[in-house]
């Protein structure tokens, strides 16, 4: 066992009895109490002499000559009686400790009130200084706030900006798309123009013209394909599966007049009635019209699509829906 454990109790005791001393102390040994005592004392008479009468100080003597000493016989006076103290003299010494008394306890009121003062001064400037900061903590978040109010609106307004540019570039295309469509129709509706009279001079081809027109349709004309050959005797592509086309819309010319497709093994004519709008679009086309050969539904159904695709010329002047036909002729050679 070592030396520590063995004495362990009185290791433990004496830091426990030097502790409860040190607080007596704190608590009341190093502290005097306010105001301090005033000072006492007595009074003291100084002289010359063990002995002396009266309450005045005596007129020292005045001496001519040197004494004469001669030898007398020691006469011992009888004892003096001291004076008693005057209380009046006294009276000073209070009135000092009194006026001592009252200028501490006046300096260290002042003392005090001065440290509260500065104290409340601390204080007050804290309080201010808090304040301070929460107001610049408040105007940075709002600023910080209004910064991200104004990113947003240009952020807003970059894409408002892009949209309509693109909006704009969308449009400029879809013109420029229109306008080369319309030059292409233009310049297919100058060949079919210049294709359609190359062989005579009816010129429309229609049942009004003066010329009696070529072809087997029931329609006058000039029936036949842009491709085929003016001495062949079918009015089609010419060789094979040929078709041959006419077609009757009170002389309004035509753009675009696609060949149906040949669905079987049949030849003959499908007349489809047709109704055109202002603009030249077919709106609606119905096979089986009187004057047709034909009453395959197949052919029926060739027909009317290839008739829904044809384009004729725009005629402001036109009824708002112009009825005519398209005679197809199916044949095999």
């Amino acid at each position: 066992m070592s030396y520590i454990e063995q004495h362990k109790r009185g290791f433990v005791g004496t830091v426990i009895f030097h502790v409860i001393v040190l607080i007596l102390l704190l608590l009341f040994g190093f502290f005097t109490k306010l105001p301090l005592p005033g000072e006492e004392g007595i009074l003291v008479n100084f002289g010359n002499t063990d002995q002396g009468s009266g309450p005045q100080e005596p007129a020292p003597s005045r001496q001519t000559s040197p004494p004469v000493v001669q030898e007398e016989k020691e006469v011992t006076p009888p004892p003096v009686t001291p004076p008693p103290p005057t209380p009046a003299v006294s009276q000073p010494e209070v009135k000092e400790e009194v006026m001592t008394q009252d200028f501490e306890e006046s300096a260290a009121i002042d003392a005090a009130k001065k440290k509260q003062a500065e104290e409340k001064k601390r204080l007050q400037e804290q309080e201010n200084k808090k304040r301070q900061e929460e107001l610049d903590r408040q105007r940075k978040v709002e600023l910080e706030a209004q910064r991200k109010v104004e990113l947003e609106r240009q952020r807003q307004a970059e894409l408002e900006r892009q949209r309509l540019a693109e909006a704009a570039e969308r449009q400029r295309k879809a013109e420029e798309e229109r306008k080369r469509k319309e030059a292409e129709q233009q310049k297919i509706a100058e060949i079919n123009n210049r294709a359609s009279n190359a062989f005579g001079a009816g010129g429309a081809g229609t049942s009004d013209s003066e010329s009696t027109g070529q072809g087997v349709s029931s329609s006058g004309g000039n029936q036949g394909s842009q491709n085929g050959s003016p001495n062949s005797p079918n009015y089609g592509d010419g060789g094979g599966q040929g078709n041959g086309i006419s077609y009757d819309l009170g002389g309004r010319g035509h753009i675009d007049t696609p060949l149906p497709v040949h669905p079987g093994n049949e030849q003959g004519k499908v007349v489809v009635t047709i109704r055109v709008d202002q603009s030249g679009r077919v709106i609606s086309a119905e096979p089986g019209a009187p004057g047709s050969s034909i009453t395959n539904s197949q052919f029926y159904k060739a027909a009317q699509q290839a008739a829904l695709k044809a384009r004729f010329k725009e005629d402001p002047l036109a009824p708002a829906v112009q009825k005519g036909t398209i005679t197809y002729n199916f044949r095999l050679n």
